[in-house]
């Protein structure tokens, strides 16, 4: 960076000046962010006119906090939003070794962009109601968002329900890899008895998208269906979750 401020302050040492004094038409043009008309610098433009009307390039930028020899802070983020298809949701999926493949992004940036995100998350979290009542798979998919919604990864959940279907706890059974995660009908089932649950449904989400139940899935519902029985636990539904929607194996008749 050092040497590159020599040159900016000495052009014609490093050749880039034509014999007549005139620029050379390959001389590289760095324009940064300090050279915008303040009013649309992000930082100034958060202060003067509030946090809404930026892009989300601009918040991106101010996360960063600097550019590149080349590239400006937004520029940088630009790329960053390009690679996630301008979907910040896409984007909460990247992980620290995918963001740093993008230009301009080490590990301290990388680390920054995935910690504000987390935050993101864990405020819908926050935001959750305390006491939800399940009257209809709409109701469970809403209730999970705040535990599933972005993973890169599979987790199974069960939750945890009283007569009055009021949702006691949410329990966290189960983290897999992309492709699968195991559920163990002990612990789930152990989890409800000691809680005094009358019953129970079963989460997991498809980070794919893709929102039909594996063979896998089917025969799982199916004996942990069974093991309630036989434990006066009724399973009420089985959820597989993606960022997008969901499916219910109690809508489709499949429970």
């Amino acid at each position: 960076m050092q040497e590159f401020d020599k040159l900016s302050e000495n052009p014609d040492s490093a050749g880039l000046l034509a014999p007549t004094g005139e620029a050379a038409p390959y001389a590289p043009v760095v324009s940064g962010i300090k050279s915008w008309a303040e009013e649309d610098r992000p930082r100034e433009k958060l202060l003067q006119k509030g946090r809404a009307v930026l892009s989300d390039a601009e918040l991106l930028a101010i996360l960063l906090g600097s550019g590149t020899a080349r590239l400006s802070a937004v520029d940088v983020a630009k790329l960053v939003l390009k690679s996630a298809q301008n979907d910040l949701n896409a984007l909460a999926r990247f992980s620290v070794k995918e963001l740093m493949k993008q230009k301009g992004i080490g590990e301290a940036r990388a680390i920054t962009i995935v910690a504000a995100l987390e935050l993101g998350r864990r405020r819908k979290e926050a935001d959750a109601p305390a006491r939800t009542t399940i009257t209809c798979s709409r109701d469970i998919y809403l209730a999970m968002q705040p535990h599933l919604q972005d993973l890169p990864h599979e987790e199974f959940w069960v939750i945890l329900l009283n007569r009055a279907n009021v949702v006691m706890r949410t329990v966290s059974i189960s983290r897999g890899g992309v492709a699968g995660t195991v559920a163990d009908p002990k612990l789930i089932f152990k989890e409800a008895l000691e809680q005094l649950a009358s019953s129970i449904v079963l989460v997991h989400n498809h980070p794919s998208g893709n929102r039909n139940p594996s063979a896998a899935d089917i025969a799982l519902t199916r004996k942990l269906k069974e093991a309630g029985l036989l434990l006066d636990l009724p399973v009420l539904d089985h959820l597989i979750f993606t960022d997008q929607g969901y499916h219910s194996f109690a809508d489709e008749g499949m429970l």
